[in-house]
This record gives structure tokens, sequence and C-alpha cells, in this order.
């Protein structure tokens, strides 16, 4: 099968890039052209000891917000990263030192950027917490791709515990179709709510017919061996 993921990564950016130009002012798209040039320009950090300066990219990473607004940070910072080809190594130090819309940027970067799980325990992180923005962020295409079915399963069950909305996980549908055990977890998950009295959300009936082996709602195709697991 043809690998189209790098094609669209790009057409992804592409369409960022092309928002940002046509929502941004003047001034800001000429702060977003030269924040990126600097990106491209510097790279990664030199691997040598001691002290070494925060390159001027990642300030600029920081102020995206003040500078685009806060309805285009997000796009602004992802083209910063792809810019400088950031690492894992440079995700997870942005991310540790971020907060938490620059962490949720972060981890919307990690699909165009990260081509293993090597970025796991940033979804994880942000799994753990209840911000339901970077929860959102954090069951994106990277996590569904990368995460294992038994942490993917309770993600799930994040969203639904959070009120993170289920259209917020990627290849939803593909990952749950014939999951025996998602189907388990969300029958008992939707019995301790009827049982305490309180409404049990609708998404989760939508992902509990999901979970059928031969619904119509998932994609047909069999399913890799990682996903067949417990």
């Amino acid at each position: 099968m043809t690998d189209t993921s790098d094609t669209s990564d790009t057409s992804e950016i592409t369409a960022l890039r092309a928002h940002l130009e046509n929502d941004l002012g003047g001034a800001a798209r000429a702060w977003l052209d030269q924040a990126t040039a600097e990106a491209a320009a510097h790279g990664e950090r030199p691997e040598r000891e001691g002290p070494v300066p925060t390159p001027t990219w990642e300030l600029r990473f920081a102020e995206a917000g003040r500078r685009c607004g806060p309805d285009h940070a997000d796009a602004a910072r992802i083209l910063l990263l792809q810019a400088a080809n950031a690492t894992s190594v440079t995700l997870a130090r942005i991310y540790a030192q971020g907060t938490a819309a620059e962490r949720r940027a972060v981890l919307r970067s990690l699909p165009h950027l990260v081509p293993g799980p090597d970025a796991l325990p940033l979804v994880e992180d942000a799994l753990r917490t209840n911000d339901t923005s970077l929860v959102a962020a954090a069951v994106g295409p990277y996590a569904a791709a990368h995460l294992p079915p038994h942490d993917w399963r309770h993600a799930v069950l994040k969203c639904l515990f959070t009120g993170v909305p289920l259209d917020a996980v990627a290849d939803l549908p593909r990952r749950a179709h014939g999951d025996a055990e998602l189907a388990r977890m969300l029958g008992d998950y939707a019995a301790e709510r009827s049982a305490a009295g309180r409404p049990v959300p609708g998404d989760l009936h939508r992902a509990m017919e999901l979970t059928v082996l031969e619904s119509p709602s998932a994609p047909a195709g069999p399913l890799t061996g990682e996903e067949q697991e417990s």
C-alpha cells in the first residue's frame, strides 16, 4: 500500500499557512514570515556541553499568541515548529516549559514532525490532565497512529469523563471497530453512571455502536495485530 502520510502532512501545513495568510493582518503576517525564517535558519540546538542560549525562534513561539492573536496562535506555532524541523527532544523541552496553549500546539504538531512513538510521553502527560483543550489535542492523529490499544481505550474514556466530544478522537471508527474490550469498558462506565442516577453521554452510545464487529459505521478491512490485543 502506498504511504500517503508525507503528502497529507504537507497539504495540512500548506493549508495552515494559507489560512494564516488570508486571516492575519499585515503586521502579523510580516512577524510570522520573519519568525519562520529564523526557525528554518536556526534548526536544532547544537549538541554541546554547558548552557545554550534559547534560540530566537523559540522565543517567537512563546509570543505567537500576542503577535497573531489567540485564534491563530496554534497554527502559527505549528508552522514555527515545522520550519525548525523540531525533533522529539526539542518538542519535549518546549512542552515541559510551555503554557497550556503552547503545549496544545506542540501536541497538534506531532503528526507533522515525529514519525514514530518517541513523543508518546507528551500525549500521556496531556491525558493525565483535566484540561479539555489538552485532552482533545492529545487524542488527535498522532495518538491514533501510535497509542497502544490499552492506553487508547483509556483515552476514549478520558474524553467521556471530561466532556471532550468523541469527534476529537482521530480515526475513532477504525480503532473502535470490533474492539470487544472497549465495548466492555464503555458498558461498565454506562452502568456506573446509570446506577449513580447520572446521565450517560450520548457519545458513549455512538462509540458502543462502533465497537460492533459488523457495524456499518466502521470501514471494512482487517485489523492489525496490535488493535486486536486486549
